[in-house]
């Protein structure tokens, strides 16, 4: 693919500027400095991709890397996969019984770290703003670049080809005045595509999204807004900054900005991560042990995925439950090592679950969180870096 595409759908092949609009500061009654020039660049299917770029027997069949037939987590699903409602965080015994033709692959971090690595460093050539999210999406700020390119759209193709041919995979690219509108435009033609969202573009390419496409809204959050009459981003602008923080706390105030195409974070280069953490909120309140400990499986999978691809280890686990009546409480137990496996991490979050049981209220969200952070020695080096920093 590679077009840009305006809202019309219809393909445009020069670069589009985003030195239009309205730029920053206005409101705070400063002269406008010119928008920012952000980059989402997020690969396509990443895991499974490397998968079947290093195996040629897996090309155009479903893969899921991680879990196997009976048991686990799937982590990652190839578009293959996905086209049978396979993904990730799904138990394997789920995505099994949706595609009884899916091949199981061990996954390899130290390979997907490698050619994160890689990806990186392809980044740097642009600019040193680069904000990693995880091994397969970071943003860039190429508002002003190591060379001197005006055209932030210019510089997306230009790292898209040049990440196809240093790893043959496919990266697709969201470009933007802010972090918020280039993530959303990342997605907007995957796989292997680039969409720009201009600032002229941004309030009206908002107001048509589906509130769950929106970034920063998960499913259970969609839900309450749903609830409320929220269903698309124009219905969210429709609300005032007082009804949204009411509702949703200081959240409030994001949605508010996010619904008019606002968004001010900066692109923080190396930020480091206190903490990696999932939750999930429950359609049907749980009241039984067993029950709980199989909805953690998926919780504590994510985590530890996060840990291994971001090269970490935590001391710290802590545990979150959310009552049916919206109580919150949480239970946290530290070690003197950092929990090595995710068998360790499990064992962990059901011995702080167990003490809480019996409950009167049903528990309608848990979540685990990893703390005290400190990164993994590499292989034979003797000893750990002092800084802890994604590789993406």
């Amino acid at each position: 693919m590679g077009a840009e595409s305006d809202l019309s759908g219809q393909n445009e092949s020069r670069p589009v500027s985003l030195e239009t609009g309205q730029g920053r500061n206005s409101s705070e009654g400063l002269p406008p400095s010119p928008p920012r020039k952000i980059i989402h660049i997020d690969m396509d299917a990443f895991y499974a991709s490397v998968e079947q770029r290093d195996d040629p027997t897996l090309r155009g069949k479903p893969v899921a890397v991680g879990g196997s037939r009976e048991r686990g987590v799937v982590a990652a699903a190839s578009y293959e996969a996905r086209q049978y409602g396979v993904r990730s965080a799904m138990a394997s015994v789920t995505a099994k019984r949706r595609c009884p033709d899916l091949i199981f692959v061990k996954p390899r971090f130290e390979v997907y770290k490698a050619i994160s690595q890689e990806i990186r460093a392809i980044f740097a050539d642009y600019t040193p703003l680069i904000e990693p999210l995880s091994l397969d999406e970071a943003y860039l700020d190429v508002t002003e670049n190591l060379k001197g390119i005006a055209s932030a759209t210019q510089i997306a193709e230009e790292i898209r080809k040049t990440i196809r041919e240093a790893t043959s995979l496919t990266a697709s690219a969201g470009v933007s005045y802010n972090k918020f509108l280039a993530k959303l435009a990342s997605d907007h033609r995957k796989p292997d595509g680039l969409f720009v969202v201009t600032p002229a573009m941004g309030p009206a390419f908002v107001e048509t999204l589906p509130i769950g496409r929106f970034h920063g809204v998960g499913p259970a959050t969609a839900r309450k807004m749903q609830a409320l009459g929220i269903e698309t981003g124009k219905d969210l602008r429709n609300c005032s900054l007082a009804f949204l923080t009411e509702r949703f706390g200081k959240a409030g105030s994001y949605y508010y900005g996010i619904s008019r195409g606002i968004d001010e974070r900066p692109v923080r280069a190396n930020r480091i991560r206190k903490s990696v953490g999932a939750e999930n909120t429950f359609f049907e309140d749980l009241y039984r042990f067993e029950a709980m400990a199989e909805a953690l499986k998926p919780i504590i999978a994510k985590v530890w995925r996060h840990a291994e691809t971001s090269g970490v280890r935590g001391r710290t686990v802590t545990l979150k439950v959310k009552f049916a009546d919206f109580r919150q409480i949480t239970r946290s137990q530290s070690s003197r090592d950092p929990i090595a496996s995710i068998e360790a991490l499990e064992e962990a979050s059901l011995s702080l679950l167990g003490p809480i049981l019996p409950v009167e209220k049903g528990v309608r969200l848990l979540g685990v969180t990893l703390s005290s952070l400190s990164p993994v020695a590499e292989k034979g080096s003797g000893a750990s870096e002092t800084q802890f920093s994604l590789p993406f």
